[in-house]
């Protein structure tokens, strides 16, 4: 009822002015899925554009109550308590995100793996690590690993983990499909345009209330405060996976936080991938999967797959793309 009188409010005020009113942007920021989200809309109002906004928050915050390894009440962290034990039945939605995410890794011959979650730690970020680890442990460290393991039934709609220890997580692919999902909902309202920015990883619809079109900034490798080229989004989505703040050092090398599911090494050479697609979920899980593959075999990747292109910045801090991305130098 409230936003219908909104509604109603803000369109007797059009007639008795005689004129359309503006259009506004409305943003609001905050923390979910344990990490920043920034959803912008353009409204009729802030009022409407606020209630909008939150409406997307519900939706994600229920799309993390399915897919959260956190929640012990989530159907995830109920597939890993049952790891080597029995099927888990899960609701539909949650069933065609696994069987997405295991066509994703066999496309990328496994650098993408939700079966990462098993991964037993070696390698540590923090400043601690003095050495690196033994082969035997990084062998040791992935053993539960590999997509090709995970069991599903489509006619039960159970998930089955075989192996005890094994686990999946959505790190890699969940805050892109919860900003999907968000982005459809608000589409589904009537929201003619906005952004559901989910830590870098954002998808947007329409335009700018000044009619223009969306923009993201590639960052020039040289300096990072200056943007090396503005790309347009339209109806689409962008997602970047960089080592910017989380690497060690080991005999002058740089090795990402990013780890090879398939080795159990950290990945090097690359510094930042983003993905653009008309979807966040598959650029979110993209950009992980090229920043491990590398800029070689990863774009060589991208240029097979419609709809989907890459920009890569390597370790010498030199910027490489796929086929369909043009730059335009903001200098």
């Amino acid at each position: 009822m409230r936003i219908f009188l909104l509604l109603f409010f803000s369109l007797s005020c059009m007639l008795v002015k005689g004129q359309a009113r503006k259009d506004v942007t409305v943003r609001k920021t905050m923390k979910l899925m344990g990490t920043r989200f920034e959803i912008t809309v353009v409204a009729p109002n802030e009022d409407i554009g606020y209630i909008n906004i939150d409406e997307a928050v519900s939706e994600i915050k229920r799309i993390e109550k399915i897919i959260s390894s956190w929640d012990e009440t989530s159907e995830t962290s109920l597939i890993n308590k049952n790891a080597g034990i029995q099927p888990v039945k899960v609701c539909p939605e949650l069933y065609n995100l696994i069987e997405r995410a295991i066509k994703i890794s066999e496309i990328t011959d496994g650098a993408f793996d939700i079966t990462y979650a098993s991964l037993d730690k070696v390698w540590k970020f923090d400043g601690s690590m003095d050495r690196m680890p033994a082969p035997s442990e990084i062998e040791r460290s992935i053993s539960k690993i590999g997509f090709q393991k995970i069991v599903l039934n489509e006619k039960d709609q159970t998930v089955f983990l075989p192996e005890q220890g094994m686990r999946i997580g959505f790190g890699a692919i969940g805050k892109g499909y919860a900003a999907d999902k968000a982005k459809e909902l608000l589409m589904a309202k009537q929201v003619k345009a906005g952004i559901i920015n989910a830590s870098g990883d954002l998808t947007t619809w329409g335009t700018k209330t000044t009619g223009e079109k969306w923009l993201v900034g590639i960052a020039n490798p040289l300096s990072k405060d200056k943007v090396f080229s503005w790309l347009p989004v339209v109806e689409s989505s962008v997602a970047t996976s960089g080592n910017y703040e989380k690497y060690i050092m080991f005999n002058d090398k740089k090795y990402s936080h990013i780890i090879d599911p398939r080795t159990g090494y950290p990945t090097t050479g690359i510094n930042s991938v983003s993905i653009f697609a008309k979807y966040a979920e598959l650029c979110d899980a993209m950009a992980t999967a090229v920043f491990i593959m590398g800029k070689d075999s990863g774009i060589h990747m991208v240029n097979q797959i419609d709809g989907v292109e890459a920009v890569v910045v390597d370790s010498e801090n030199k910027i490489h793309k796929s086929s369909g991305i043009v730059f335009e130098k903001n200098q």
